[in-house]
């Protein structure tokens, strides 16, 4: 799926001022001269640390310098993303942060939020599909929601562990619906694909993952995708509707990956940095690497990356309060 946002960070509007054309020029001469470390909160061979070693790549072609990827994991995401946080502000330290900033706070794993960072850009969400067993007899999400409101506390879900970032799409569905975040059981587990292979064995009724964790199963008819929890179809699934098209609901939520600093970083670096990230976005290349992983595109420059992180705090927030997860 790919949608674009306006880049509003950077100088559209400075450029066009005389005045201030020579500061412009001037933060774009920024230029290191050693090695950059790039920082992934989750493990190596996923599809965040593949996206961002992808990015380094690209990045260390552009500017010349090594750009070193270090997974630095552990805390359930909180190791790595302070190591970006608490970095030296100078550029020579970036990361990728990703969806789970704005939900570990609420658990009270770290005062990080957002706000912590220099954020850069957002390359990248994967909103959840609503999965169910392929012989299923629900036939769409309309079927599968009247069945939960009519047995509410029956069915199983999964799709990560408790409070994980797939829990809440399920919580925030059902909230949206006018039904309690319990009205479905969720089943932790390790991940999408062991919930998935769940789902197919008949222990669990629904998973909300994004649907290209699911493909697999899918393509082997041992799952099938009821609804999206995105405002418009992926192409690359453009049989499944949205809750909106079937349901009337219009709940948005995804995972979400971004490249950011420590906080204050310098704006030549920002102002340096982030086209050459707009420049990997729109490579052929790059186009090619999420499509084929089924990865949703999505940019946004650092303004509306803010705002982005904001808004899902914010969402995040209440949908946490609402199912007793959230302890800040």
């Amino acid at each position: 799926m790919v949608r674009r946002r306006i880049l509003l960070a950077g100088s559209a509007g400075m450029l066009a001022a005389p005045a201030l054309i020579g500061t412009a020029a001037a933060q774009a001469q920024w230029s290191p001269n050693r090695p950059i470390t790039f920082v992934v909160p989750w493990g190596a061979g996923g599809g965040t640390d593949a996206t961002a070693r992808f990015v380094a790549a690209a990045l260390e072609k552009e500017l010349g310098q090594p750009v070193n990827v270090v997974n630095r994991t552990g805390g359930s995401g909180v190791v790595g993303h302070s190591a970006i946080a608490t970095a030296p502000a100078d550029g020579f330290t970036i990361g990728m942060i990703t969806v789970e900033i704005g939900m570990m706070h609420w658990q009270g794993l770290t005062e990080l939020k957002g706000t912590s960072y220099t954020p850069l850009a957002l390359m990248n969400s994967d909103p959840p599909g609503v999965q169910v067993k392929g012989d299923s007899p629900f036939q769409n999400v309309k079927a599968l929601a009247d069945a939960i409101k009519a047995n509410p506390g029956r069915m199983t879900a999964s799709g990560t562990g408790q409070g994980g970032i797939w829990h809440l799409a399920l919580a925030g569905w059902l909230r949206a619906m006018g039904l309690p975040g319990d009205a479905v059981r969720w089943v932790p587990s390790n991940g999408a694909a062991p919930a998935m292979q769940d789902l197919a064995a008949g222990g669990v009724d629904i998973v909300t993952c994004s649907v290209p964790e699911a493909r697999a199963m899918i393509e082997a008819n041992r799952a099938k995708s009821l609804a999206i929890m995105a405002p418009a179809r992926n192409p690359q699934f453009p049989t499944v509707p949205t809750l909106n098209e079937e349901l009337g609901i219009n709940y948005t939520v995804a995972a979400w990956r971004g490249i950011a600093g420590p906080r204050n970083l310098p704006a030549p670096v920002v102002a340096r940095i982030v086209p050459l990230l707009e420049k990997i976005w729109n490579s052929n290349d790059f186009k090619t690497f999420m499509n084929a992983r089924g990865f949703g595109m999505t940019w946004a420059g650092p303004a509306d990356f803010a705002k982005h992180m904001a808004d899902d705090d914010k969402q995040m927030g209440e949908v946490m309060k609402a199912v007793g997860l959230a302890k800040a």
